[in-house]
């Protein structure tokens, strides 16, 4: 499940912190957002990060066997 959670402090710092999106298409997922918020001072990358992503992909082939019996 992907999830943002934001922290906003008193002075305006906001910290940010994704979960549930593997590989770097959480850079893609957060841009528009941090372009919202202002300035980027600094970013944490997660394992989440490193971890390598998962194409899941289903194919069906369709063999049919015909006798003369």
């Amino acid at each position: 499940m992907e999830e943002l959670e934001f922290v906003i402090y008193p002075d305006g710092r906001v910290v940010e912190k994704v979960t549930g999106i593997v590989g770097s298409s959480c850079a893609e997922v957060t841009a528009a957002l941090e372009a919202q918020l202002g300035v980027v001072l600094s970013q944490q990358t997660t394992s989440e990060f490193f971890a390598p992503v998962v194409q899941q992909s289903t194919s069906a082939i369709n063999q049919a066997t015909y006798s003369d019996w």
